[in-house]
């Protein structure tokens, strides 16, 4: 093989490898929670938890501040099944453009109020004795 058969191969190598990466990740950021999984969200400030929302349940979309040192302030927005920072007073409001997330992919973060808020998945009892297996456990 010369050259060009060889870097034409390994272009369509690293193609197919790129296209099966983003069908894994579309998979995994889609999956529902309907499986015996339960959708929680943590919400920390200052490595500290202060609240565990349960995002499966949720019917209703609410806000709701969070207060920091130094006058800082965060609103959080909750829809049913997924949730975001939809206002800040912090100086780059990354977290505020990161929207709304549902999957643990990519956590929202306010590195100047020291918020963090990491979504979860937590297999949930079927009985006393049975738990639902998940993702990891295969």
């Amino acid at each position: 093989m010369n050259d060009r058969k060889k870097a034409v191969l390994l272009a369509a190598v690293l193609l197919v490898i790129a296209i099966l990466c983003g069908i894994r990740i579309y998979a995994v950021s889609h999956s529902s929670t309907g499986n015996g999984q339960a959708l929680y969200a943590d919400i920390y400030q200052s490595g500290e938890l202060l609240e565990t929302i349960r995002l499966d349940t949720v019917t209703d979309e609410y806000t709701f501040e969070v207060p920091g040192e130094g006058g800082a302030s965060n609103t959080v927005c909750v829809r049913p099944g997924s949730i975001a920072i939809i206002s800040a007073n912090c100086p780059d409001q990354i977290c505020v453009h990161q929207g709304f997330i549902s999957t643990s992919l990519l956590p929202i973060t306010c590195l100047p109020n020291r918020l963090v808020i990491r979504v979860r998945e937590e297999a949930v009892c079927l009985d006393d004795t049975t738990l639902v297996p998940d993702g990891v456990t295969y």
